[in-house]
């Protein structure tokens, strides 16, 4: 199992941010490099790519407050 992390470094690190969309759902079959789920911050979207291919397991629903390196979900 690869976790799949929100990105760190790209934005001020005390602002919020929230997962906007998942672009696969549950169970699907993502391949490595792939965009999997888009986050927001401020009005800037940020892309967090699969870090494997496998099946997707989302544990970070939309609209839910991330921080930068949290585990979202990973790929089993």
């Amino acid at each position: 199992m690869t976790d799949i992390l929100v990105p760190q470094g790209q934005w001020e690190p005390d602002q919020e941010a929230a997962l906007a969309t998942w672009l696969y759902g549950d169970g699907e079959t993502v391949q490595e490099g792939v965009t999997v789920a888009e986050i927001m911050v401020e009005k800037t979207s940020f892309e967090i790519p699969a870090p494997a291919s496998g099946a997707l397991s989302i544990s970070i629903a939309e609209d839910e407050i991330v921080l930068p390196g949290q585990v979202v979900g990973s790929i089993k």
